[in-house]
């Protein structure tokens, strides 16, 4: 805290200025543009089942339509942290914003296979600067302390989202019809870029932020000055020579393919393995969201409470994401119960483990090289979104062959304990690492 003077009465004395909280409206603004990502690239899922009776598509076909998404957000993530760094979070986010809603409503006009997944491919395109923007963003803008609770909170934004949307979507799709999910789903991201627009700002130009918390900031060692530094795709080869990077890399893989299960196969899953009614789907497929919104919270918020009380980064950051997987892949009990309300129990308790392992951007935020920071979340989101194009496919491959669910359960469980073991055998200390002297 700073001291400046004022004049009272005669006399100059001495008053203290408190930090303005303005990264908390940025925040607020990340949340909800985070809730509006996850709403769009899912909808497809909650249509899904309509879709494939409406376009006759088969249970690998499906598949494909479910990974198609990821095959251009994963092949974009080194481009897009390039563009990043180029542009900017508030005109490479913006755009995004706009260019993926657009997309997502002309879903609706989807008459074939070839169609919807040329739909999908290009959604994929043009959300892959989102999670780098939001780890760019909060790293610029919140110091270490509150950098796990930030990303606990735009974190959540994607299962608030969900855990709202969902019923109301699958409301949508039977009183009216599926197209106009995507026609709703992709309105409510054109709407929302006005106010994208209007308040985000760099913790520089930020009308309502004063010196005093561009100081904690600072002193925190958040970027508040972003780095203007021109990047080569040799950078990119640097950020994969370091071993804690490359565990980072293959625990959020892991840490994703659960999610990329709730995102895609889930309510077909409800529906088809469960004879669940659509409605009913809608509702239950909301319960895993809520799990994880409080699993997200509660992660951010113990790992910033240890590190507030002493103990390591290392232990402080680890710890919530080592055990998030551990208990995720216990969803694989699912597979020996019939009974809905415990099948809904065990894959809730998963997602909410999920969500408690989601934090682990966080880990990334303290050892990216400052001169990468949106590089590196790049090729951190592109690891994490390959498990978008392996896992949908693989389960529905599972279920074309076997006519069955359970394998594709048990690969998801086998997944999540892999990357518990390459946390805490390959991840060494959490530190940032620094590429000159």
């Amino acid at each position: 805290m700073k001291v400046h003077s004022e004049l009272k009465g005669n006399e100059l004395q001495p008053a203290y200025m408190k930090p303005t909280k303005a990264r908390f409206g940025i925040l607020i603004l990340l949340f909800f543009i985070t809730a509006i990502n996850y709403i769009d690239r899912a909808s497809v899922s909650i249509v899904a089942p309509a879709i494939q009776s409406s376009l006759q598509l088969n249970p690998a076909l499906l598949g494909l339509i479910f990974s198609a998404f990821s095959w251009t957000y994963t092949a974009m993530q080194i481009p897009g942290g390039f563009i990043l760094d180029k542009f900017g979070s508030k005109v490479t986010y913006g755009i995004s914003l706009i260019t993926w809603s657009i997309f997502t409503g002309l879903q609706a006009f989807a008459n074939s296979f070839a169609f919807l997944f040329g739909c999908r491919l290009f959604i994929g395109i043009t959300e892959s600067p989102a999670f780098p923007a939001n780890n760019r963003i909060v790293t610029t803008w919140f110091p270490r302390r509150e950098r796990a609770f930030a990303t606990g909170v735009y974190t959540a934004g994607e299962y608030v989202g969900l855990a709202f949307a969902t019923p109301l979507l699958f409301w949508i799709m039977t009183t009216f019809d599926w197209r106009t999910v995507f026609i709703t789903a992709g309105a409510l991201g054109i709407i929302f870029a006005f106010f994208w627009y209007k308040y985000y700002h760099e913790p520089k130009e930020h009308p309502k932020v004063n010196e005093d918390e561009l100081e904690l900031i600072r002193q925190g060692e958040g970027l508040t000055v972003a780095s203007q530094e021109k990047l080569k795709w040799a950078d990119f080869a640097a950020l994969l020579k370091y071993r804690k990077l490359i565990g980072l890399y293959i625990g959020q893989f892991s840490v994703a393919s659960t999610l990329f299960f709730f995102l895609t196969w889930f309510p077909t899953y409800l529906a088809e393995a469960k004879n669940m009614a659509f409605l009913k789907v809608g509702f239950a497929a909301s319960l895993p969201y809520i799990a994880a919104f409080f699993g997200v919270l509660f992660g951010g918020y113990v790992s910033d409470w240890l590190l507030k009380k002493g103990v390591s980064v290392n232990v402080a950051r680890k710890l919530p994401v080592v055990v998030g997987l551990l208990l995720t892949s216990t969803i694989v009990l699912a597979n020996f119960t019939t009974s809905i309300p415990l099948v809904l129990t065990i894959l809730s308790i998963a997602s909410f483990a999920q969500g408690l392992s989601n934090i682990s951007w966080t880990m990334l935020s303290e050892v990216a090289p400052k001169e990468m920071v949106g590089l590196a979340g790049g090729v951190f989101n592109f690891f994490a979104n390959l498990s978008g194009i392996i896992t949908p496919l693989i389960i529905g491959l599972i279920v074309s062959v076997t006519g069955s669910y359970n394998g594709g359960i048990l690969f998801v469980s086998l997944v999540a304990l892999g990357g518990a073991l390459s946390y805490i055998f390959i991840v060494g200390k959490i530190e940032r690492i620094q590429l000159k002297p």
